[in-house]
């Protein structure tokens, strides 16, 4: 697979990766078995990206990704984490103490002296202007415990406050055929400044594998149960932020864009690879068959311009007023 590069840190990632919060919690189970086998399957089909979190599960994402490393010391996997949702979310939790906690947890969990890279889990919103945050951040990397830092986001103004940062190495944000903001000034931001873009929530949390309807019920333990409307955390990260009977309904027109020979989740990733500036897209998998199906995107065949502009005029007819004034 096509590996692109984190300028800032020198570190590489193919260009679809895998997201693990499924892994750890809030998708339903999975269990340790079908977990492994998830790894595997993406590992085998030429990620050499996965991204985890310490909240994920409280820990299991990142223990889970270490035993599987253990047992194949044959792979180069760059692994990505994340920390700060762990506490209150206030900006005085933000400080260097803390920040070497967090990190021994995750240096602990993941079996690893130093971090490949460490993010921001999106923070309160002045953390990301905060002069002491990024120098508590430069000395993690000064003491060795990590290699590299980026922050994860919900809003455009965030990663624009984070790229114009010197050591900011990447930056996370949702970005997918139901949101598009990030286009407009985020991607060339990072770009011109040799941030990593890692895309998250590429699938609207399944909205865009057109699989759902407006019947589907999700399991109790399943952020799209409980979070459809920003009960538990931000909204944007369920759905997009997109209503669901309307993302229900706009998804089965985005289906009908489907080439041939692509599925809708991989039309999907095929137009986030597509997009200028983005380093890697991490998709959840929950069986080896997601893992491999979602890998194989990265080789179709280059989408069309029709397709493209498709794609566009969907997103702004049935997507783009309910969430460009929010994030």
């Amino acid at each position: 697979m096509d590996k692109r590069d984190f300028i800032r840190s020198g570190q590489h990632a193919s260009v679809i990766g895998l997201g693990t919060w499924q892994l750890g919690a809030d998708w339903g189970n999975v269990d340790e078995k079908e977990a492994l086998a998830v790894l595997n399957a993406a590992a085998e089909s030429g990620v050499t990206f996965f991204d985890t979190a310490d909240v994920y599960g409280d820990g299991r994402s990142e223990e889970t990704i270490a035993g599987f490393m253990r047992g194949r010391p044959d792979l180069h996997v760059m692994v990505a984490t994340k920390m700060g949702r762990r506490v209150d979310q206030i900006p005085e939790n933000y400080v260097l103490d803390n920040f070497r906690s967090w990190n021994d947890r995750s240096r602990r969990n993941l079996g690893v002296d130093r971090l490949d890279l460490v993010q921001l889990h999106c923070p309160p919103t002045p953390v990301y202007s905060s002069d002491a945050v990024y120098d508590a951040l430069d000395t993690l990397v000064e003491e060795e415990r990590i290699a590299a830092y980026g922050v994860s986001v919900e809003t455009c103004d965030e990663a624009l406050a984070a790229i114009a940062r010197p050591n900011v190495a990447s930056v996370q944000i949702i970005l997918n055929p139901f949101r598009m903001k990030p286009l407009r000034q985020v991607l060339p931001a990072a770009r011109e400044a040799g941030v990593g873009i890692i895309a998250r929530v590429p699938l609207a949390s399944g909205l865009l594998s057109g699989k759902y309807t407006k019947d589907t019920v999700f399991a109790a333990d399943d952020h799209r149960t409980y979070n459809r409307h920003g009960e538990a955390f931000d909204q944007g990260e369920t759905f997009s932020g997109v209503d669901f009977a309307t993302g229900v309904e706009a998804a089965a027109e985005f289906s009908a864009l489907v080439p041939e020979g692509y599925t809708p989740a991989q039309l999907a990733l095929r137009w986030i690879v597509a997009q200028p500036g983005v380093t890697t897209v991490i998709p959840g998998a929950r069986s080896p068959e997601q893992a491999h199906a979602n890998a194989e995107a990265a080789k179709l065949p280059e989408l069309s311009q029709e397709t493209f502009t498709a794609i566009r005029d969907l997103y702004d007819r049935r997507i783009k007023s309910q969430v460009e004034g929010k994030w």
